[in-house]
């Protein structure tokens, strides 16, 4: 009873009011020994549970290891000799406290649990290298069993013997062994953030990353919970779970395939990401609210500090006591901090990888018809923008709740310091809630039009990257770069008024917090004149002001970022939620007894043919399930193998394109590589097969694509094999080897069931069965004899259109197809319609014996072509700082800087005026100069108030101004570039630039550098402060100040470093999606979604790989920073305490608050000198391409050429010569030809000889290596390239369109009245087409023009070439893509519309110039033969060769 009523009664007089403080006896029995020991019992069990929940593997013990357990065994041992000493006492003095054997009692089994289960067994066996529940129950003991060592010694010293002593004292040394001994295994900031198996690697990486520029092999793997593979299915399980309740728990590929039913209520998206991340997020409230009060620990400190200064009476140790409280509170303060922001930045990282995942995912199964209604654009701002957007709300969510915890805690701490005057601040706080309201609703107006302009930027730019080939070939890079410009502008104007917003904002951020004191101040002093504001009311609550800055300042910046992000939720959600392909369209499994309307036989040949637009292609979308399914039913039974009519290609090696994912056969490789015919082209390719293909296969032609294609189909083995005009783009001789060697009746696929949409008449007759389409619908079924025999519209079109000499027809006329239309509808509609009550194909199979393989072979994802970024140097260049500052424009940045100083310096002398204020003498209980002190003051803050509305408004338009700048430059600079630009720079990076790029200078970089000048400004104020109140300091501030410029310079050496890294990573995954979304229904065709997910997220992994340790750095930093900052307030602290004779209470005060703020201060600065070099960087990758290479001239001013040019037509090649790269040889040679006006020449050859690249120089898309090419006489190198192009005309091989009006793609630059557009469409044969259009010349296409089908496409691209009317026309086998009769058509309108015009053909179709003047006949890059059709035949050259292939002779 004794001893609890002396552990309530404490001693204050011995432990407090003493010159030598000291615990009472009782106490430090009890509660000293008790405290680490019930900390370790409670904490035990959670640990002990986590560490058989998280094993990590055994780790075996080391010589080091067994002698630290025997040294603690030995140190337990003398620990246990205290229980024994407790019972010895016992038998020897009457009646001892039972304490005294409780404690050693409990102490010792402690230590045996210690030593027995937790680090030495359990913890070892689990692969526990250090414990953070060890650590602190080591420290804790030895703070006790210090102060219970401290008193023994004073006692040893007076009274007891030496032998109790050193029985007593030995639990001091073995719990100071135990804590070093921990500390030897343990970093405490490797306890706070990193797993258990990689102790110390910040520090590490930090060395390295200032010793050399980081590098990919220098990352750490990421955490398997931080994975795509862990995190993206849980988000995707819950969202399908809410987005559809009854469904049932099926596989997760299942789930992402399934059709959403009807719902009556929209799926909540922000639901599922709580219940995904929701939990471990959690952990970061419990941090923040535990700092939150922590943080109200520093002016309570200040208080007793004042009152310590001014009590001469109070002993010295308690202003040191006060000093090293302030030093340990603030240091906790910043471990939990930083440990919050860790949890934070991991979930947002985790949020960000489970939305790109989900999108991704999303993107494989949305059906055409939404597909449509989100355009690569959109999608990549999804992945890009608006998951940035989540990953910077996350770490200031919970602003949301803990600002308003701050500010009520502070106004306690207020009412309890100024009593009902600060009412008055809490009215101005509230008045500043509706202006904050305002500001809100209006960011999140802006928000939602600048992110629709920036939507169709983007997707504008990504259609201008797509085709940059056909914008230059017309000349139409100045009409495109207005449109984006416009766009742009628009974009800007809603920019400049979320900057003048933003002034108005940031004026009430900086005010709010001054306002309140003031208000505060005045009513205090004004409503009772003995009211005196001492130094501990004022600098006591301007620390709680202080405190109060920050969540006032933050919580409209919170509010902002969450209406941001639900603009960007919205957008998530509707494209999750988008209407996916129909599950039950085509059923995979065997049909019996069931009606049929056509019935394909096993292996058997179907060939599918029709009009430009009656339903081909549509057909086998319909097969693969591709459109959506009104009425009947489709089954395949087997596997399914297709072959799109426009080729996809991934960026990866040709090899890979052709195995596809599969496992690697050599023989069969061997056979399909022969068979498709790409022998030859291997063995001109620089590596061979295992040459790198660029983006879209830039460096491969369009029959080398279609044959890639199509070995990729045969190569896979499947059952069922859909060609889409595979044969399309391949000359005649090699048409007629793929048809024997793969497709007829003796080629590799001759036992597999193939359905083949050809426009070859010849191939029909080896057909099994044939089927005629006309607008949607099969009209007539058969074989080919079958069809011929009922003299139906088919018989009448072979006889009409076949020019096949029966005599010497062996079925070789091949028609060729350009691969330029994607596999997906080419209706108007996305419906397939089926027009019969039961329309059943059933798709038999044939002998099926390769089972497909995962993969699991790394990635290239550094070595694929195209993928390198421009090199960076590893320090940001001045250079880059200084043009962004002009792009802002001089004068205006120097204003902007000069309103900066004026705002801290005016804050410097109004805080300076409120400590004279404080220190002014009480003249019968008031302060006579109380008014004055406070109108100035007041004077003060309004000065501020005006700079900083002046800075932040400066700064803010200036930023508009850069934007405005640095984006029209890099456009200009990125049209500018030559056709190799594109072709070695994947879209991905351009895009990334467009997008991501400009994003951070619109919206990042003015921010960040207004929050790094204040903050520099706010350290040399907070140091100069500090040094005028107590000079001591100066001789510990250049210490910490190196110390500081060390940690800064590591820190930021390798925070650039890891942030180009992820910028480098980051640019892939857009990569990546880009094709993805081109090749959809190839990828579902072949059921590779899993594989596609599984590279996605590799890559993205890749990219987190990289921003992980950046995360890490930060705190690594920010623990190392604060530390500095608590040293420099402990200092300053104890060097008031030392100097507290000479120190006004008002200096002390004005000190330490400051001194307070500059642990933030510091860590802001460092931070922000990071983001501003690493977010610089974004004006040096939007400059970089000012420095790549350029085309010539657009235009030369003034013109020397006549309006009328080229009046002729003449065209002169003078020993032409061209390459595509300087370190590449001659792709064309000697080539010295004379074309008089009105000639048509047909320009043929075998694929790679060389006639793309002919019309690529007289375009000069490429420059002329040698040689001169002069048209009417004029040498064309010496004329602007839109002088040249503009004057010309070419019909591309590849039909491309953008999204807008018929007219806009017709038309761009508004230059030929409708009538003349209306004539050209007549003349196209689109007329009729076109009038039926709901808005005619209006109607939208959508983007690539996919709402059309190809061949309207190409009779567009006629329409162009009609209004231009040039005197000089080039075909790239421009009617390649239509069927014959269209061609026919298509032919007569050029004779007739271009019978004066100069005509030059690419021609795979030898019959379209058989009736031209010349041709010119090309063999790998040189001219063969140059003369007349007939000539040439009757020579029995290389034309007589190709023309008996197509059964012209």
């Amino acid at each position: 009873m004794s001893s609890a009523l002396l552990f309530l009664f404490q001693d204050w007089n011995r432990t407090w009011y003493t010159d030598n403080p000291d615990f009472t006896q009782c106490f430090q029995n009890t509660v000293l020994v008790w405290l680490p020991c019930f900390y370790l019992w409670i904490c035990a069990p959670f640990y002990l549970v986590y560490l058989h929940t998280h094993d990590h593997g055994y780790i075996c013990m080391t010589h080091l290891n067994k002698a630290k357990t025997a040294v603690g065994f030995l140190l337990w041992i003398i620990c246990w000799s205290d229980v024994f000493y407790s019972f010895w006492e016992r038998s020897h003095v009457s009646s001892p406290a039972p304490v005294r054997l409780v404690s050693p009692t409990l102490l010792g089994l402690t230590m045996v649990s210690v030593q027995l289960s937790l680090p030495s067994l359990y913890g070892r066996m689990k692969g526990a290298q250090s414990s953070g529940v060890m650590l602190i129950y080591w420290l804790l003991a030895l703070l006790c069993a210090t102060v219970t060592f401290r008193s023994k010694v004073f006692q040893a010293l007076e009274q007891v013997s030496a032998d109790v002593f050193c029985v007593e004292t030995s639990g001091f040394y073995m719990v100071l062994w135990g804590f070093l001994e921990t500390l030897l295994r343990i970093e405490l900031l490797h306890v706070l953030f990193y797993p258990p198996t990689c102790p110390n690697l910040s520090t590490r990486m930090m060395m390295t990353g200032y010793r050399r520029p980081l590098e990919e092999k220098d990352l750490w793997s990421l955490n398997a919970e931080d994975c795509s593979h862990r995190v993206v299915p849980q988000l995707v399980k819950r969202w399908n779970t809410h987005e559809n309740p009854q469904r049932q728990a099926v596989e997760e590929s299942e789930i992402l395939i399934l059709r959403p039913r009807k719902k009556n209520k929209e799926p909540s998206l922000l639901w599922a990401l709580c219940l995904t991340f929701g939990p471990y997020f959690f952990i970061s409230c419990i941090y923040k609210l535990i700092q939150d009060i922590l943080m109200f620990v520093g002016p309570e400190i200040l208080r007793l500090l004042i009152q310590f200064v001014n009590d001469s009476s109070a002993p010295s140790w308690q202003g040191y006591f006060y000093a090293a409280l302030l030093f340990v509170c603030t240091s906790v303060q910043s471990l939990i901090l930083q440990k919050y922001f860790h949890v934070c930045f991991v979930s947002g990282m985790r949020l960000r990888t489970a939305v790109i995942g989900a999108v991704y995912r999303k993107a494989l199964v949305i059906s055409s018809a939404a597909r449509r209604t989100s355009t690569v654009g959109e999608i990549v701002n999804l992945m890009s923008v608006d998951a940035q957007r989540f990953m910077d709300l996350i770490t200031y969510i919970n602003m949301i709740w803990s600002a308003p915890l701050q500010v009520v805690l502070a106004l306690y701490f207020l009412w309890q310091n100024l009593g009902p005057s600060v009412l008055a601040g809490v009215a101005v706080m509230v008045l500043m809630v509706p202006v904050n309201a305002v500001i809100a609703m209006k960011t999140k107006a802006y928000q939602v039009a600048q992110m629709k302009s920036k939507d169709n930027r983007i997707k504008l730019m990504n259609e201008m990257l797509n085709g940059i080939k056909v914008l230059k070939l017309y000349a139409w890079e100045l009409a495109f770069k207005g449109k984006v410009s416009d766009i742009r502008e628009s974009e800007l104007r809603v920019l400049k008024k979320a900057a003048y917003l933003g002034a108005v904002s940031t004026f009430t951020w900086v005010c709010a917090p001054f306002l309140v004191a003031l208000s505060t101040f005045a009513v205090y002093v004004l409503i009772d004149e003995r009211n005196v504001l001492d130094a501990q009311k004022a600098f006591v609550s301007l620390a709680l002001f202080n405190i109060l800055r920050f969540p006032l300042n933050m919580l409209p910046m919170v509010i902002s970022s969450m209406v941001q992000a639900s603009v960007s939720l919205k957008r998530l959600r509707v494209f999750l939620s988008h209407e996916e392909l129909q599950l039950d369209s085509v059923e995979h499994k065997a049909a019996e007894g069931c009606e049929l309307n056509i019935n394909i036989p096993e292996g058997s040949l179907v060939a599918v043919v029709g009009h430009v637009g009656s339903g081909k292609s549509s057909l086998l979308s319909a097969l693969l399930g591709e459109m959506d399914k009104l009425e009947g039913s489709v089954t395949v039974k087997g596997s399914v193998a297709y072959v799109p009519q426009q080729a996809w290609i991934q960026n990866s090696s040709l090899k890979d394109n052709i195995i596809f994912g599969q496992e690697r056969r050599q023989s069969w490789y061997q056979h399909v590589v022969e068979a498709c015919a790409l022998q030859p082209d291997l063995d001109i390719l620089p590596a061979g097969d295992d040459t790198e293909i660029g983006e879209k296969g830039v460096n491969l032609s369009g029959g080398q694509k279609q044959r890639v294609s199509l070995a990729r189909a045969v190569y896979c083995d499947r059952t069922v094999y859909l060609l889409d005009d595979p044969l399309s783009a391949v000359d005649a001789h090699v048409g007629k080897h793929i048809f024997d060697q793969v497709i007829g009746p003796q080629g590799l696929l001759k036992d597999k069931t193939r359905v083949l949409v050809t426009h070859g008449l010849s191939y029909l007759p080896q057909a099994d069965l044939i089927l005629v389409m006309m607008k949607g619908e099969i009209s007539e079924v058969g074989s080919y004899q079958h069809l011929m025999a009922t003299e139906g519209a088919f018989a009448e079109f072979l006889r009409t259109y076949a020019a096949v000499d029966k005599a010497d027809n062996s079925g070789e006329e091949c028609v060729v197809l350009p691969c330029s239309v994607a596999p997906c509808s080419v209706w108007s509609s996305s419906s397939v319609k089926m027009k019969s009550d039961h329309y059943f194909i059933i798709l038999s199979p044939g002998v099926c014996t390769a089972s497909k393989q995962s993969t699991t072979a790394d990635e290239k994802l550094s070595k694929n072509l195209g993928s390198q970024q421009l090199s960076c140097p590893p320090q940001v260049k001045l250079s880059v700082f200084w043009a962004y500052f002009k792009s802002i424009g001089v004068l205006l940045s120097c204003i902007s800087l000069l309103l900066f100083l004026a705002h801290h310096l005016l804050s410097l002398f109004s805080n300076y005026w409120l400590s004279l204020w404080t220190d002014d003498p009480v003249v019968n209980g008031t302060q006579p100069n109380r008014l004055m002190r406070l109108g100035v003051y007041g004077a003060f803050g309004l000065s501020q108030g005006v700079a900083v509305f002046g800075y932040s408004l400066s700064m803010s338009i200036g930023g508009v101004l850069a934007s405005r700048y640095l984006h029209q430059s890099m456009l200009y600079d990125v049209l500018r570039s030559p056709m190799s630009f594109f072709e070695r720079t994947p879209s991905g990076n351009l895009v990334n630039r467009f997008a991501k790029e400009m994003d951070t200078i619109d919206t990042l970089i003015p921010s960040i550098i207004k929050m790094f000048l204040g903050s520099m400004f706010n350290v040399l104020g907070s140091c100069v402060i500090i040094l005028i109140a107590t000079p001591l300091v100066s001789i510990i501030i250049p210490f910490l100040g190196l110390l500081y410029f060390f940690v800064q310079r590591f820190y930021v050496a390798s925070s650039r470093q890891l942030k180009r890294l992820e910028s480098v990573s980051r640019s892939p995954i857009y990569t990546h999606f880009n094709e993805t979304l081109l090749g959809t229904s190839v990828i579902r065709a072949f059921s590779e979604q899993e594989r596609f997910i599984h590279e996605s997220d590799q890559r993205v992994d890749h990219n987190q790989k990289a921003y992980y340790p950046s995360i890490v750095a930060n705190r690594w930093l920010a623990i190392r920073l604060e530390f500095v900052g608590n040293c420099i307030v402990s200092f300053a602290a104890l060097f008031a305490v030392v100097a507290r004779q000479s120190l006004s209470p008002g200096i002390m005060g004005l000190s330490i608050s400051y001194a307070l703020q500059l642990t933030t201060s510091l860590t802001w600065l460092v931070r922000m000198s990071s983001d501003v070099e690493t977010n610089i960087v974004a004006v040096e990758k939007v400059k970089e391409y000012s420095d790549t290479e350029k085309e010539a001239e657009w235009k030369h001013e003034p013109s020397t050429l006549s309006p009328g040019w080229p009046t002729n037509g003449c065209i002169e090649m003078r020993n032409f010569g061209l390459r595509y790269r300087q370190d590449l040889d001659l792709a064309i040679r000697n080539i010295t030809i004379s074309i008089n006006g009105g000639e048509k020449v047909g320009i043929v050859g075998r694929t790679g000889a060389g006639k793309s690249s002919l019309t690529l120089g007289l375009f000069r898309i490429i420059e002329a290596a040698e040689g001169q090419i002069f048209i009417d006489g004029v040498d064309i190198a010496k004329l602007g390239l839109h002088e040249l192009r503009s004057r010309i005309t070419i019909i591309p091989q590849d039909p491309v369109l953008f999204s807008g009006s018929l007219r806009m793609n017709l038309d761009p630059f508004d230059s030929y009245t409708d009538e003349e557009v209306w004539r050209a469409l007549e003349f196209s044969h689109l007329k009729t087409f076109v009038s039926s259009l709901p808005n005619k010349l209006n109607h939208d296409c959508s983007e690539g023009g996919e709402n059309l089908s190809v061949g309207q496409r190409q009779l567009l691209c006629l329409a162009r070439a009609l209004l231009r009317k040039t005197r000089i026309l080039v075909l790239d086998e421009a009617t390649a893509a239509v069927d014959m009769e269209t061609d026919n058509l298509i032919q007569s309108t050029i004779r007739s519309q271009f019978e004066d015009c100069t005509v030059l053909t690419i021609a795979h179709r030898l019959n379209t110039i058989m009736d031209y003047t010349r041709v010119l006949v090309l063999e790998n890059g040189k001219m063969a033969e140059f003369d007349s059709p007939s000539n040439l035949i009757s020579q029995r050259g290389a034309f007589h060769k190709m023309a008996k292939d197509s059964g012209l002779v």
